[in-house]
């Protein structure tokens, strides 16, 4: 944990998760033999948790993540010179099944920001600017909630955001979240407080993630009945909106601050199925 902590550089998120998931496959392996080390596995046991975790009903997507934290661990025991070799590098994951991500219709956000939001109170204002800012730039919730006022260049229309393993990319808005975020900071001005932080609580405070996820996901349940309601699902929206209008991938890929194109690559398939339903809405014979 250390040395994910301090040589990967990983989130707190994911340090609960790979320790979560290390510990419950050592535990397995105690609970078939007591006398067993890591020294011992093999992959045939590897596979043989893999199959109990399905039988008892974990996720296949949970599954394929279990996985690839023991395969990592073993990697790192290998380094150590623990083990001689990496037993779980063997192991196939079971096939995840692939989920298109859910998003909101543009309509649906013009609905939502011009008639649902339109209050000029603080509240309504704040509100409107932080759905802004996850649907016209893409953002992740964390990446949200730490944004700083010194972050904003507006001589650029720009802002730094910093990403997930502390990774900075610089992010372009439009004069529309441009006039949004100038009257946010007017009405932010009678919020008492000295934070350093954008977005601010009536107290004056940082805005927490789960007050985040809250407001997203009652303000997006005024427009729509998707399942997902949430910050991330305004990030696909961007997404989708973006290649629907005829944005490069590449482009999409660096706005949203993915390491891998094939990350990306699924808001093609969203995009196809968007091209169908009109198609099939549209033509006499679809």
């Amino acid at each position: 944990m250390t040395y994910l902590r301090a040589e990967r550089n990983c989130s707190s998120h994911t340090l609960k998760a790979y320790e979560t998931d290390v510990r419950m496959f050592c535990d397995y392996m105690k609970s078939v033999d007591s006398t067993l080390t890591l020294a011992d596995c093999d992959c045939d046991l590897i596979r043989c948790w893999v199959a109990n975790l399905i039988d008892e009903g974990c996720a296949v997507n949970s599954v394929c993540r279990k996985l690839s934290s023991v395969r990592a661990f073993f990697v790192f025991l290998k380094n150590k010179g623990v083990v001689a070799s990496n037993p779980a590098k063997d192991v196939k994951a079971p096939k995840k099944h692939k989920m298109l991500p859910m998003f909101l219709k543009e309509e649906e956000m013009s609905q939502l920001l011009d008639e649902q939001l339109s209050g000029d109170d603080y509240i309504n204002i704040r509100n409107r600017a932080v759905i802004s800012c996850f649907y016209e730039m893409g953002l992740r919730l964390s990446e949200l909630r730490g944004l700083n006022l010194a972050d904003i260049d507006w001589s650029e229309s720009k802002i730094k955001v910093l990403g997930k393993r502390n990774k900075e990319r610089i992010v372009p808005f439009g004069p529309s979240l441009r006039s949004l975020l100038l009257e946010y900071l007017e009405a932010r001005e009678v919020v008492v407080g000295g934070d350093s932080a954008l977005f601010l609580s009536e107290k004056g405070v940082r805005l927490s993630a789960s007050q985040i996820y809250r407001m997203v996901r009652s303000a997006l349940s005024l427009v729509s009945t998707v399942k997902r309601r949430g910050p991330h699902t305004l990030r696909h929206t961007f997404a989708t909106v973006m290649l629907n209008n005829e944005a490069e991938l590449g482009v999409v890929k660096e706005l949203l601050g993915h390491e891998q194109l094939a990350t990306t690559e699924i808001y093609t398939h969203v995009s196809f199925e968007e091209l169908k339903r009109v198609y099939k809405k549209a033509h006499p014979r679809a």
